[in-house]
């Protein structure tokens, strides 16, 4: 089984809460990314949850080229994105709006990815230059009020 299979298969079955074989804990997104040929591309990242939104970013664990799925999330104007619920609950799927973020906005969120994830600071010493894609997903609808 293919390593993203494995996070997705441990994400759906734990409820959104990821332990193996990576400890995303409850801060993993699953993101619907349309490819070119019109399938669905399912891409398990970190998601960092800010400001009513999640952000992540298209390391690509340190390699030097863009991973492929971020040429397709910079043209979408719209994705799919699925997290964890509340303790208890079951995973949600939200509408999200995609903006990738620029400049000193794309710079404080990528210091925010480096304070919770000790691998993106060895990530970038190996990506030879590249510059992380930052995108934030804002839902489209606001979840109703309890």
């Amino acid at each position: 089984m293919a390593f993203n299979d494995m996070i997705i298969d441990a994400f759906r079955a734990g409820e959104g809460e990821v332990r193996e074989p990576i400890d995303f804990g409850r801060s993993l997104g699953l993101l619907h990314i349309p490819k070119r040929d019109g399938t669905i591309a399912l891409i398990p990242l970190m998601a960092i949850e800010q400001g009513g939104s999640w952000h992540v970013v298209a390391s690509a664990a340190g390699s030097p080229q863009h991973p492929a799925w971020s040429y397709s999330l910079r043209r979408a104007s719209e994705i799919d994105l699925e997290v964890a619920g509340d303790i208890g609950a079951p995973i949600r799927v939200v509408r999200v709006a995609v903006t990738e973020l620029t400049g000193a906005e794309r710079d404080r969120m990528w210091e925010a990815f480096t304070q919770v994830g000790e691998g993106f600071r060895g990530y970038e010493a190996k990506a030879q230059g590249r510059v992380f894609p930052i995108f934030r997903l804002t839902p489209l609808e606001q979840p109703d009020a309890a």
